[in-house]
């Protein structure tokens, strides 16, 4: 682990792996609700975690030093949220393909695996999951439109578009799930941390 500045109010946690950074993340909301830590944010990320708002970086820097996370597996689990998906996208075949099984056992392998929320980005309420064992390779070229609810892997990766929006990852199934929502409190419905299982219709 490794705190380094990152402009005038943050700091960047830079961690080994993605267990390292959920045991941090973890451990700063555990701190950041018992008033020990006072950081407007705490954002995980692939490899690091994004302090926030701090009014004295270089204080918070010094008492973050001197906490240990406990090991990622003592972790406690997060939340499980199911989500219903018709496994018809276009890409389902290729995927199998790829890992060399037919497509029901592709499809199988998807929902009976349990992911986890490992950090959120490039669009409102999308969630980088965690969990699958079967890597799959992004599409050469992104498509111009991709329909929200669309439920899609990339690299070590799945994810549902929370909107319809371009995207090179391979469609995989369908949900009418509501991903971001404005009016409900947290407005996303995955937050990291959260488990995550994607049962078919």
């Amino acid at each position: 682990m490794h705190i380094r500045r990152a402009g005038a109010a943050a700091l960047l946690i830079e961690c080994a792996d993605e267990g390292e950074v959920e045991a941090w993340r973890a451990e700063l909301w555990r701190r950041r609700e018992r008033g020990e830590l006072a950081a407007a944010e705490v954002v995980p990320g692939a490899r690091t975690v994004l302090l926030d708002g701090l009014t004295d970086p270089q204080e918070t820097a010094g008492l973050v030093a001197g906490w240990a996370p406990p090991p990622p597996a003592a972790t406690a689990p997060g939340p499980l949220i199911e989500i219903t998906v018709w496994y018809d996208g276009s890409d389902i075949p290729d995927v199998a393909a790829h890992w060399g099984v037919p497509v029901e056992e592709a499809v199988a392998r998807i929902a009976g695996t349990e992911l986890r929320v490992a950090f959120c980005g490039f669009a409102p309420g999308f969630a980088y999951l965690t969990g699958l064992p079967w890597p799959v390779p992004r599409l050469d070229s992104p498509r111009p439109r991709v329909p929200a609810g669309s439920v899609a892997l990339a690299g070590e990766y799945a994810g549902i578009y929370p909107t319809a929006s371009p995207g090179g990852w391979r469609l995989v199934g369908r949900t009418d799930a509501v991903l971001f929502d404005v009016r409900r409190d947290p407005p996303a419905l995955l937050v990291p941390g959260a488990r995550v299982r994607l049962p078919a219709a």
